[in-house]
């Protein structure tokens, strides 16, 4: 069994920056990528970006390169780096993370085996 636990999120205004975390506990070693989901109030869960063990990234176009995600092995920790936070960038933030496989996808929220309780981030102007 593994755990995921998201920390950092708040209020905040726009323009600001904020980074979450979240921690992985338990059988960690069966685990291949993490990654974030958000979702936001009448939408569906959709994704943010993930990383894999060895530091490969990938991100939702819609992001345009305002946030950066990355993974700390030692600590069992992956982070989201939000930088000019917008009013469209409130939700609430998923961690997840999923086992290997033998062909790897990240996009959809049925490719992930674990998911955190989500931590809320608004946006205010």
């Amino acid at each position: 069994q593994v755990q995921l636990v998201e920390s950092g999120g708040g209020l905040v205004q726009a323009g600001d920056s904020l980074r979450l975390s979240c921690a992985a506990s338990g059988r960690t070693s069966t685990l291949a990528i993490m990654g974030w989901f958000r979702q936001a109030p009448g939408r569906e869960r959709e994704f943010v970006a993930a990383v894999s063990w060895s530091g490969n990234t990938v991100y939702a176009d819609s992001l345009k390169g305002r946030f950066t995600i990355s993974i700390d092995n030692a600590k069992n920790t992956e982070y989201l780096q939000m930088n000019s936070l917008k009013l469209e960038d409130t939700a609430v933030y998923y961690c997840a993370a999923q086992g290997p496989k033998s062909y790897v996808r990240v996009h959809q929220v049925s490719d992930y085996d674990y998911w955190g309780q989500g931590t809320q981030v608004t946006v205010s102007s």
